[in-house]
């Protein structure tokens, strides 16, 4: 999804390295190059991480907090998200803890320029407190180690989470170790109307037969939703996720990822539009397949097709189901970047994110209806109550089933490559 543009920032610094060693080393530049960067990337003085609060009690922590603002980066996108934020979390922080939360706009490339430029001009306090982050920018930032952490055993309600289910413990196959807070699981999932499509399609090949009995309904966005669906593709060529499990393997990415170029490239003309734009936001198609203008809509979670039939958006018959390939399932986090202003009022919000009331209040499909990251049975009756006693889903997943056909996600690189060689290959292929 996005580029590793960091190495951009480390050649700016190292030009006046090569410049220096020109004259001596024109024959073996490329080499000493490749040696400045791995030791730019390998040093660790201002970017190691900080313990300042390593030590302290979380009475200390709160009592540092108590009073002062934090400054939170997160995608604004979901409205449903955003009501939460603005209407439950920020009044219960400010009323329990004394903490200002203030929300900024900004998202994945946004979230890792920013810190990048703020490590190159040597800025000891930043613009964020905490940042909501994974797969790619989660990779992409700990290249620069530009998070602070760990710190999530200090957290109090670290204690309903477990630590290890890979969902949790692995963000896109990169251990947290403590440097993010789980917040929050997602799956993948495909929306139709059961009313129009009795049998929806599953496979590449299904889909490939639907396509020509009915062009122009369908399309993906150049978002994480739409890479999302490319890499579910990727999965089924392969033969299934274990094919993919563990670090990027280029081989088996060209060997694959061919196949998917040829596959698009040859329906396209089927596709809205007849191939020749993409929509830049999933909401765009959640829009049209509202509108009726395309048979098919995505999302990430098991209550989107909820919401929107609720809402009025979706037709009643809506119905959210599974590819064959499996469920991509995976979990979002909170991260401190490295030069937090205010790392102490960073912890006490990203503790009351994964408390028991704010989850139950986060999964409750008439708030935001985001799968939680608690642990049912680490749980307290009284909490395990209060999930029990959320609605029921009627349009969408039940968790049994997303469970039972979730697979993990593949290392970050191939979501890098598969974003690069969509464009590359099928949106800019004349």
């Amino acid at each position: 999804m996005y580029s590793l543009n960091f190495t951009i920032h480390a050649f700016s610094f190292l030009s006046l390295f090569l410049n220096m060693f020109n004259s001596l080393m024109k024959k073996n530049i490329y080499f000493l190059f490749a040696c400045l960067l791995t030791v730019f990337f390998s040093c660790k003085n201002s970017t190691a991480p900080q313990d300042e609060l390593k030590n302290k009690s979380w009475q200390q922590v709160s009592a540092l907090a108590k009073g002062s603002t934090v400054t939170m980066m997160m995608y604004l996108g979901d409205k449903r998200a955003n009501s939460y934020m603005n209407d439950f979390v920020i009044p219960e922080l400010q009323k329990k803890y004394g903490v200002t939360l203030k929300i900024a706009g900004g998202q994945g490339n946004i979230i890792v320029s920013t810190l990048m430029a703020e490590k190159e001009a040597g800025k000891k306090e930043g613009q964020i407190d905490v940042c909501w982050i994974n797969g790619e920018t989660y990779y992409q930032i700990k290249q620069i180690d530009g998070l602070y952490g760990p710190y999530t055993n200090q957290l109090p309600n670290s204690k309903y989470i477990n630590y290890n289910d890979p969902i949790i413990k692995y963000d896109f196959q990169e251990e947290i170790n403590g440097f993010e807070t789980p917040w929050g699981k997602a799956f993948f999932n495909v929306i139709t109307d059961t009313a129009k499509i009795k049998q929806p399609p599953v496979t590449m090949q299904q889909f490939e037969s639907y396509w020509k009995a009915n062009p122009g309904r369908f399309t993906l966005s150049l978002d994480f939703v739409g890479l999302t669906l490319l890499k579910s593709w990727l999965v089924e060529i392969a033969g299934g996720i274990q094919e993919l499990d563990g670090a990027f393997d280029a081989k088996k990415y060209d060997k694959y990822s061919t196949i998917l170029w040829d596959f698009i490239n040859k329906n396209k003309k089927y596709f809205w539009k007849k191939g020749e734009t993409f929509p830049e936001s999933n909401v765009a198609i959640t829009q049209m397949y509202g509108t009726g203008e395309l048979d098919f809509s995505f999302a990430f979670g098991i209550s989107a097709v909820e919401r929107n039939v609720t809402e009025g958006l979706f037709p009643v018959t809506s119905k959210a189901y599974i590819l064959q390939a499996g469920c991509i399932h995976n979990t979002s986090y909170l991260g401190i970047p490295y030069n937090a202003p205010n790392k102490a009022g960073a912890m006490v919000v990203c503790d009351f994110l994964i408390s028991p009331e704010a989850q139950v209040k986060k999964a409750d499909i008439r708030s935001w209806g985001s799968a939680t990251i608690l642990d049912y049975d680490k749980l307290e009756k009284v909490y395990q109550d209060d999930f029990t006693a959320l609605p029921k889903l009627k349009y969408g997943l039940n968790e049994a089933e997303v469970k039972n056909k979730s697979i993990k996600e593949t290392a970050s690189t191939y979501m890098i490559k598969v974003a690069e060689d969509f464009r590359k290959k099928v949106i800019e292929l004349k």
